[in-house]
């Protein structure tokens, strides 16, 4: 639990106030002994609406992770011991949740604790396959290396989420304002231009009859679109946390034209650099599959992932379990797979089947933007011109009839 605390230090006397991440208070007042405090007050942290709100704004990033991994390692290679690392990490640090978290793993690794128990009391930062890998380093004396290896990788994911989220950012912003649009000309447009209508007693075309109807839905009709909308929304959300659910969406998500692909590159780029990951770091390929498994969003990928796992268990190749579903994994990868263990380098041909598919991602997502573009300009052209029609031409009735 996170806890707020007031202490005097011992050295100096000055007061002193924080946050704590402890079991208990106890736990809490043994920790700040440590640090020479003596504590006044230590008390659970109230979850306040607005502390909800600065806690998840303040919350370690994926970007934190990145940079403390990145960092780490390269203090490390050094020369410097782990705890002398993190303590500089701590000063180098702008995220205070962060801070606390090294401040953590510091005092456990000073109980005796290894620095992966350090890292698994904060699985809403360090992800399974984080602490797995870092276990597999502690085991092997690889840290350094292991570090290097996972902060490159940890960067790459980074590189790849940039990417996909800049290229989606415009059609998003477009269409948000032209939703905005509707909505305005709708509400407030619309209205005022259907009264000046039925006050000259303008014979009104079936265009604008659609136009001046669906204005009044708008206004009259707009808690039952949103009731309907925050319902459809729940029931969306509850079904997706049931299995069946889940199955169905994550299915529908991989045949959506044009993102279906996206989303299935995005998928395996993360899928053979993990294993890739785990396998380099000389955990059996067994427990590297299902680690792999734990990670993946897509609950189609990550049942094929288990099943792999234990026809692999029974004796049968990473390549030829992976070939019994060439719906989800395409030969190249497959091929790639054989010839990593005909080689004994299963990790390296996994990594360079990862940097494959992001290039693939990368192409994808340059198509998308391209493709989206146009059709974004023509349907909104189309979407003006229908609304120009709509209310330019009662106005031109009307002129031609006085003339």
């Amino acid at each position: 639990m996170k806890l707020s605390y007031t202490a005097v230090s011992i050295t100096d006397g000055k007061k002193v106030e924080g946050l704590i991440e402890a079991k208990d208070t106890s736990q809490a007042a043994v920790y700040l002994r440590s640090k020479n405090l003596y504590p006044v007050r230590i008390a659970r942290l109230k979850e306040g609406g607005f502390a909800k709100i600065q806690a998840y704004a303040s919350k370690p990033k994926f970007a934190d992770v990145v940079f403390f991994t990145r960092q780490l390692a390269s203090v490390l290679t050094s020369g410097l011991t782990l705890i002398e690392a993190l303590r500089i990490l701590k000063e180098q640090t702008e995220n205070t949740s962060m801070m606390e978290v090294i401040d953590g793993i510091v005092a456990d690794i000073e109980d005796g604790k290894p620095f992966s128990a350090g890292l698994a009391k904060y699985p809403n930062v360090f992800f399974p396959v984080y602490v797995s890998l870092i276990k597999a380093a502690e085991a092997s004396g690889l840290l350094e290396k292991v570090l290097v290896r996972l902060a490159e990788n940890l960067e790459k994911e980074q590189r790849l989420k940039n990417t996909i989220r800049s290229a989606l950012v415009y059609p998003a912003v477009i269409v948000v304002m032209m939703i905005a649009v509707l909505f305005a000309m709708m509400i407030f447009v619309i209205p005022q231009l259907s009264s000046l209508y039925v006050s000259l007693n303008v014979e009104l075309p079936f265009v604008t009859k659609i136009v001046i109807g669906t204005s009044r839905f708008f206004i009259l009709g707009w808690p039952f679109v949103v009731g309907i909308l925050v319902i459809g929304v729940s029931f969306l959300k509850r079904w997706y946390q049931t299995e069946g659910g889940k199955y169905a969406i994550d299915k529908l998500s991989l045949v959506i034209p044009i993102f279906g692909k996206l989303i299935r590159q995005t998928i395996l780029t993360e899928f053979s650099r993990t294993f890739g990951l785990m396998v380099g770091s000389g955990t059996s390929i067994v427990e590297s599959l299902r680690k792999t498994a734990e990670t993946s969003s897509n609950i189609l990928y990550r049942s094929s992932i288990s099943v792999i796992s234990q026809q692999v268990a029974k004796g049968v190749s990473v390549g030829e379990a992976m070939a019994l579903s060439p719906y989800l994994y395409p030969p190249i990868l497959v091929a790639m797979a054989k010839i990593g263990e005909q080689t004994g380098k299963l990790d390296e041909s996994l990594l360079r089947a990862s940097d494959y598919f992001e290039r693939e991602v990368d192409q994808t997502v340059k198509n998308l933007t391209t493709l989206l573009e146009p059709f974004i300009l023509v349907v909104l052209g189309i979407g003006v011109a229908f609304l120009i029609i709509a209310i330019i031409t009662p106005i031109y009735g009307l002129v031609s009839s006085i003339q």
